[in-house]
């Protein structure tokens, strides 16, 4: 028999007495706690300010620095494409890249640095039962999940995160805090990013948003209705989420528009020569700032002044401007809120200015921070369309909506937690409403299916593969709808697998390298990597766009690449003979990269660099 834990019976009996003392604190393994923060103790005890450590506006829970350490540690890691799982591989710009999104944002670094306009993500709520991420990533998923007893001997997932881990916060925390540092940096001084979330952590989200974003650059927390009706739960039921959207940078961020409703259009029911148009209130009383306060005359020569302090809607000068292209209207009532500016008494008459339908059509609405009509129902509805099984789905119409708000038809939208791959869809849909040119980087866990979920039962093995095979039926369905637009939109994606370096491990010590090892060493390259592995890896460190048009060609019987004719030519070929290395020189690349074993000697390196130096000096030539 073991005897009770007494210190976590008095932390409880604490708990219960002090709720505002308690924290959350990691043991001696690391694992998280729940513990008292003994300062606040004393405060509570004290009848006078206790000394103690000095108070700041902070968000900080424990793990905040290893996770701060975790967004800047580098990877020796490469993302190598799957053409065969792929569509239009050689001439599409969407990206859906499977493995952890820790490691392929900063993969992505280089290569879309301040390029990503827009960001949504669907994180995990931290309900307490599903987020697996762990970056120990000297771990891989299943020896992780294998290691913590969280997988059978099939490497199918038991739990996601345990009850007694899962609902601390500092888990979570310490999950999400590297992907936001590192998502800001790709993106653009325009950009914006959306993520969703639940009630359990949005208000440590929105801390942290501010932390990595700057609190000036919050935009709207809109409020989502999830579901219609429910009657779970002990003393609400549950019925809503949240979207936390945030500015790169607030000050350049063009404003947000949505399109009217039938309802609005119907409230133009004016016509002149210009067209339809409604009529709104020069003054109106809601309104503190926006023109001044001057004398308007009237057709029967009265003057007339808005009441009180509050101003006109337009100045002087635009109001001198609308007069002349007929965009003011007098009128006169008994109700008018305007003041006689001779008498000071009611006047007769009130001030109206046009507004046409095509101006406000242009224009859109400003969205609003609720949303009642991109319900979860709507996401089944949209799966089952496509004939794809997955739990808790975000609405296509929701992130459409989102990303459609920004008015940009030529993002890169980033969305590091596909899921189900919503996000693509929503891309898809966007560009063949007003044939936009949007483009997506989609990036997807290889999390394993269930063996008894409706996703096993379909076949497939992970959500990755199920992400995928959404993004080629969201695809062929968009395109089967467009009609005529179809034949211009970009309804493909390549495919890419996180993995190691394609660079072979040559540090051992001396004892470890006898003469048997001497001809593995002479390699740089591991083997069972292709051409086309280790041009993306050269894509990578060039900083060049992972969905640059590629072609193939055969010189000599060696296989070139060219990206984006003549950004880049690449020969990973053996044994490359002078006619080769000229005739690539000749076509005078920006760059130029070859597999240094392809060369028999030093001297034909060189040679090689000499020929670039007089054919095409302003190549940059790379071995690798």
């Amino acid at each position: 028999m073991t005897s009770p834990d007494l210190t976590v019976a008095n932390i409880e009996k604490l708990a219960d007495l002090f709720p505002t003392v308690m924290t959350e604190s990691v043991d001696a393994d690391g694992n998280v706690k729940m513990a008292v923060d003994f300062d606040l103790l004393r405060q509570e005890l004290s009848d006078h300010v206790v000394e103690g450590p000095q108070e700041r506006y902070q968000l900080d829970w424990p793990g905040k620095r290893a996770a701060a350490f975790a967004a800047n540690a580098p990877v020796a890691k490469t993302l190598r494409p799957v053409r065969e799982e792929s569509v239009d591989f050689d001439t599409t710009k969407n990206l859906f890249v499977e493995g952890d999104n820790l490691d392929v944002l900063k993969l992505l670094q280089e290569s879309y640095l301040g390029k990503v306009k827009l960001i949504y993500i669907d994180p995990p709520y931290n309900t307490g039962n599903d987020f697996i991420y762990d970056d120990d990533f000297a771990e891989s998923v299943e020896s992780y999940l294998s290691a913590s007893g969280q997988s059978d001997s099939d490497g199918v997932r038991l739990v996601a995160n345990t009850e007694s881990n899962g609902r601390f916060h500092s888990s979570w925390l310490s999950m999400m805090y590297p992907r936001l540092r590192l998502a800001r940096t790709l993106m653009s001084e325009d950009g914006a990013i959306f993520v969703s979330i639940g009630d359990s952590e949005q208000p440590s989200l929105r801390r942290m948003l501010d932390e990595v974003f700057g609190e000036q650059n919050f935009l709207a927390s809109i409020a989502r209705v999830t579901k219609r009706s429910s009657n779970n739960g002990t003393h609400y039921a549950s019925g809503k989420d949240y979207v936390l959207v945030y500015a790169r940078n607030a000050e350049t961020l063009p404003g947000f528009s949505t399109p009217l409703s039938e309802e609005q259009i119907k409230g133009f029911n004016r016509t002149d020569e210009a067209g339809a148009y409604k009529e709104i209130g020069l003054y109106q009383a809601a309104l503190k700032h926006g023109g001044s306060i001057y004398p308007i005359t009237c057709p029967d020569g009265s003057h007339v002044l808005p009441p009180g302090t509050v101003p006109w809607r337009w100045s002087e000068a635009t109001l001198k401007a609308g007069l002349d292209k007929n965009l003011i209207v007098f009128k006169q009532t008994t109700t008018s809120p305007l003041v006689d500016a001779d008498s000071g008494k009611q006047s007769t008459w009130n001030i109206y200015t046009k507004l046409y339908l095509k101006d406000r059509l242009a224009d859109g609405m400003v969205p609003k921070d609720f949303i009642e009509d991109a319900q979860n129902n709507i996401a089944s509805r949209e799966l089952k369309a496509l004939d794809i099984p997955f739990d808790f789905p975000k609405p296509v119409a929701l992130i459409e909506r989102l990303l459609g708000q920004t008015r940009s038809k030529d993002a890169i939208i980033l969305d590091f937690f596909a899921g189900s791959g919503s996000t693509a869809e929503a891309v898809f849909r966007l560009n063949a409403s007003d044939e936009g040119t949007r483009s997506f980087i989609l990036v997807q866990l290889p999390e394993r299916c269930a063996p008894k979920s409706d996703a096993a039962i379909a076949g497939f093995g992970t959500i990755a593969d199920l992400c995928a095979e959404r993004i080629r039926r969201a695809g062929r369905s968009t395109r089967e709808k467009a009609g005529l637009v179809a034949s211009q939109l970009d309804l493909g994606f390549r495919k890419l697998n996180l993995d190691t370096s394609n660079m072979a491990d040559v540090l051992r010590a001396p004892e470890a390298t006898d003469q048997l090892t001497l001809d593995q060493l002479e390699g740089s390259v591991k083997s069972g990597r292709s051409g086309e592995d280790l041009l993306f890896q050269v894509l990578l460190d060039w900083g060049l766009e992972l969905s640059m048009p590629i072609s193939v060609e055969m010189i000599e019987g060696k296989e070139v690449f060219v990206v984006e004719d003549g950004a880049l030519i690449a020969c990973f070929g053996e044994s490359l003979s002078p006619n080769v290395v000229h005739s690539i020189a000749k076509r005078q690349p920006l760059r130029a990269v070859f597999r240094d074993s392809s060369f028999a000697s030093d001297d034909a390196r060189i040679n090689a660099e000499q020929v670039f130096r007089e054919v095409s000096p302003a190549t940059d030539v790379k071995a690798i």
